[in-house]
């Protein structure tokens, strides 16, 4: 599997008993869509590792305690701890036309309120404070922009276009 072919599903943050189970958390906004997952790829060496669940039981909303086949003691788990999960992203939930995942936009051209092309999308930044900030290339110069659903004024995929409500003077800091 590619990494490129997948989604981030959230990172195993630590092994939880000596029978080598780990917790996953998962790192979305509706984590009961995956909460009866048979496999996960975790990215090992910067490779993407198939592991087959032998259980889960949910802890909290978005953590799951895991038993992986092949992973049978406490050090094995441990060795998992702060790894990435990834799920290929056929398995994501279909989406209202109007909405989008992270990584579909990547590429994308940023217009003002005049729709005026001004950035690129390189990357989105969620820190899950809230404050999502687009990376964007303009004039070939990174520069980050505010990413909220006040700012979105629409988003046209079929022409991979988002406008955004630019706060005034911004852009400029970049130029």
């Amino acid at each position: 599997m590619k990494k490129e072919d997948c989604f981030e599903l959230g990172i195993i943050t630590k092994a939880h008993s000596f029978k080598g189970e780990v917790v996953l958390f998962l790192d979305t906004d509706v984590p009961e869509n995956y909460y009866q997952l048979d496999h996960i790829f975790i990215e090992i060496n910067k490779q993407l590792i198939p592991y087959f669940i032998e259980s889960t039981k949910v802890q909290k909303v978005k953590n799951l305690r895991l038993k992986l086949d092949g992973i049978s003691t406490e050090q094995e788990a441990l060795m998992l701890a702060k790894k990435k999960v990834y799920l290929p992203i056929e398995m994501l939930p279909e989406l209202k036309p109007d909405q989008f995942y992270f990584h579909e936009i990547i590429g994308y051209s940023i217009t003002n309120q005049k729709n005026e092309k001004v950035a690129t999308i390189i990357e989105v930044i969620d820190n899950n404070s809230g404050n999502r900030l687009l990376n964007v290339s303009v004039n070939h110069k990174e520069a980050l922009l505010p990413f909220n659903d006040n700012h979105i004024l629409k988003v046209d995929k079929p022409n991979k276009n988002i406008q955004l409500d630019i706060p005034e003077g911004l852009l400029e800091l970049y130029m």
